[in-house]
């Protein structure tokens, strides 16, 4: 593809891509000297019980009661099975009267728009933002024809008309899963495709504005519900732009590259002015890196914003599986601390290119892990990057590390929470998705335990003996 920029920004670029390497280590060996730890804002302890003076009573003990049954590796692991196993024995009614007040509360904002309007009012008092998240999302063998799709996306519409209409945040965001729209088969196959041809960008877009394009290597069913998924995306984006950030969330490594390169359509699209379609890029892959720097130089190329959700990623365990039955070699870093590595140069090189063009790059940093906040921060001040500034956030699931959000909250950062809703039935196939991807992270929040624990003793003494 031939560069619509001038020369010196794309030398500029590569001098980016090849000093990538080194800035990680020279930020490190600067934080070391400023702060004695390397990424370790004073501020940001996140130890700090008054982050939860804001919850209520029954929240905090629902809060614990979840997060102790999460520490269990056998109840996180057969989650799936315990909830179709209790479901069969208390019916569907009692099922629901269990789970609503309590697994389903503590990470779900409610089914009725006045429940959802209250958890999101009650959010924005604690200064944080509502990134809304519809639960629908397919895998193989779970695609169930156009009407569903068209059903999705109607609910999708739905989700951008209450992001922007309700005045929930100033910058409203939401998540979207392509294969809520798009079958997961095609997407596989068109993986397989996409490493012999490469499909246009341009063929893309015109097939999104209604154009009858052939795609090689399609079927005409599979090109025909191509191009209706094609349409149907465009249509969320044509709903979003100037009003909400669409952030399309990766899925698994065998059906990611056309999600990426239908994301890469649609900022084209969509992007010119500002990032409004953003894409999630899954630092736990050791591509990670290369990916993301070929979508900046992509971006680059076709002249758009660009958007980007930074993750550590959720389908390890499924994602080694796999490689391990096909032959393949496996895609995730070997160790915890590779991972972190790819995470923090991944942040380092977007948040540079932030503070360079701040209208062109944005980034949400979507992470629970405390050390990657904190390098995220340092990183942001030795860059000159405002607190509030659009184009840097932060970003938790609804439920979790909630001392990180309202601690960052507090300190003036801009911090989204991922809030799914729906009813119990639509919720808890997502649910079910959630606690299988995050198990670790589950099985891990001990300090957000403790915390809590310390916020309900100073209640309880306060209550008892009458004083703060």
């Amino acid at each position: 593809m031939c560069s619509l920029l001038q020369p010196p920004t794309f030398s500029r670029f590569i001098s980016v891509r090849l000093k990538s390497v080194a800035a990680s280590q020279s930020l490190r060996a600067k934080r070391d000297r400023s702060l004695g730890n390397p990424s370790s804002p004073d501020f940001l302890t996140f130890e700090d019980p008054q982050a939860f003076k804001v919850k209520s009573f029954w929240e905090l003990i629902r809060a614990l009661g979840v997060f102790r049954l999460c520490s269990f590796p056998v109840l996180v692991n057969n989650y799936s099975k315990l909830m179709t196993i209790t479901r069969k024995v208390l019916g569907q009614r009692c099922f629901c009267m269990v789970v609503r007040p309590s697994v389903y509360a503590q990470f779900v904002a409610g089914e009725a728009e006045g429940e959802i309007a209250d958890s999101m009012q009650k959010m924005s008092s604690l200064g944080l933002h509502p990134m809304l998240a519809v639960p629908i999302e397919e895998d193989l063998g779970e695609s169930s024809g156009e009407r569903r799709y068209e059903d999705n996306l109607a609910s999708m519409l739905e989700c951008v008309h209450m992001s922007h209409s309700k005045g929930w945040s100033k910058n409203p965001m939401m998540q979207l899963k392509i294969t809520a729209l798009v079958s997961p088969e095609l997407c596989v196959k068109l993986t397989s495709l996409l490493k012999m041809e490469q499909y246009d960008l341009n063929m893309l877009v015109r097939a999104m504005e209604g154009e009858e394009v052939m795609f090689p290597g399609l079927s005409e069913s599979e090109n025909t519900h191509f191009l209706l998924g094609l349409q149907r995306l465009n249509r969320i984006g044509e709903a979003s732009v100037n009003k909400v950030r669409v952030l399309v969330d990766a899925e698994y490594t065998y059906m990611n590259p056309p999600l990426s390169l239908i994301t890469a359509a649609m900022m084209k699209k969509f992007n010119q002015q500002s990032a409004w379609i953003w894409n999630t890029y899954q630092c736990y892959l050791k591509e990670s890196r290369n990916l993301l720097l070929d979508a900046i130089q992509t971006s680059i190329d076709q002249s758009f914003c660009f958007g980007v959700k930074l993750v550590r990623g959720a389908y390890m365990d499924k994602e080694r599986k796999l490689a391990e039955k096909e032959g393949r070699t496996d895609p995730i870093h070997e160790s915890w601390e590779r991972t972190n590595d790819s995470y923090n140069g991944c942040l380092e090189i977007m948040l540079r290119l932030v503070s360079e063009k701040p209208e062109r790059y944005m980034i949400i940093v979507a992470t629970h892990n405390e050390e990657s906040v904190r390098r995220a921060v340092t990183c942001m001040e030795e860059l000159g990057l405002d607190r509030d500034a659009d184009a840097v956030c932060f970003g938790q699931l609804l439920g979790m590390c909630d001392h990180v959000s309202l601690t960052l909250a507090q300190h003036g950062f801009s911090v989204y929470k991922s809030v799914p809703y729906g009813s119990v039935e639509d919720t808890l196939p997502y649910l079910v998705r959630r606690a299988q991807e995050n198990r670790t992270v589950l099985q891990g929040i001990r300090k957000e335990r403790d915390l809590l624990r310390r916020e309900l003793r100073r209640r309880l003494k306060e209550k008892i003996t009458g004083t703060a």
